[in-house]
């Protein structure tokens, strides 16, 4: 039973680390107590000479309210799993992720592709619209959804942030509208993405750099080393 035991674990390794693109060299890993924790730590990681470096120290952050559910990204969701994302469940994607660019309601050079929010841009998270789990300039289409988030709002979570790639195919109910963005003042969870303070976030955008192809990976620590 526990040769069977590690012998599943080893093929799962394998499973996942085949789906991190061999281009990639920069990396955002989230670790979480558990599935359940809705706090973690995020540490930077680069490949230099063919191997994972730490970059910097860690860095605090919060997750979804009811922690980690397996998202839809790069990885292939293990069999049998029992917590997988939908959406409204308070949960953060755990999994490998692209992230497609950076955001904000201000001007900003990075290395790295971004995109200025107004208070016409929505993330829609109306599963029955064709621009589910998208971010579109509400004035430039015909509006067939009833359910969005405003990019850019009074609270400045949204002043600076990423795109999690979740959900790429937008399999409706499947979970939507996934950032890092600026936590909440109060310390407070999130009710799916993964937050942090404004200077932090700042700085990972300023170290993200286009050609390296950046990823996020977040797991509890019990999965944690079998996505990379």
């Amino acid at each position: 039973m526990i040769v069977r035991s590690l012998l599943f674990v080893l093929l799962l390794s394998v499973s996942l680390l085949a789906k991190i693109p061999f281009s990639s060299r920069q990396l955002l890993v989230v670790t979480t107590a558990d599935w359940s924790a809705s706090s973690g730590q995020l540490q930077r990681y680069e490949k230099r000479a063919g191997k994972w470096q730490k970059v910097g120290k860690h860095i605090a952050v919060k997750v979804g309210k009811n922690g980690l559910a397996w998202g839809r990204g790069l990885h292939t969701l293990p069999k049998g799993v029992k917590r997988i994302k939908v959406e409204g469940d308070g949960r953060a994607p755990a999994g490998i992720f692209r992230l497609s660019y950076a955001f904000g309601d201000k001007a900003l050079s990075l290395d790295y592709p971004y995109h200025r929010m107004t208070r016409h841009h929505h993330c829609v998270d109306d599963s029955r619209s064709q621009y589910y789990n998208r971010v579109i300039d509400s004035r430039k289409v015909r509006k067939d959804y009833k359910s969005f988030e405003h990019m850019k709002f009074p609270s400045g979570l949204y002043s600076y942030g990423l795109f999690v790639d979740h959900n790429p195919r937008h399999i409706p109910r499947a979970g939507s509208c996934i950032f890092m963005h600026i936590k909440k003042s109060n310390g407070k969870p999130t009710v799916g993405c993964t937050a942090m303070s404004k200077p932090e976030i700042l700085r990972v955008l300023k170290w993200l750099d286009k050609s390296k192809k950046p990823l996020l990976i977040q797991a509890p620590k019990s999965v944690i080393k079998t996505l990379f």
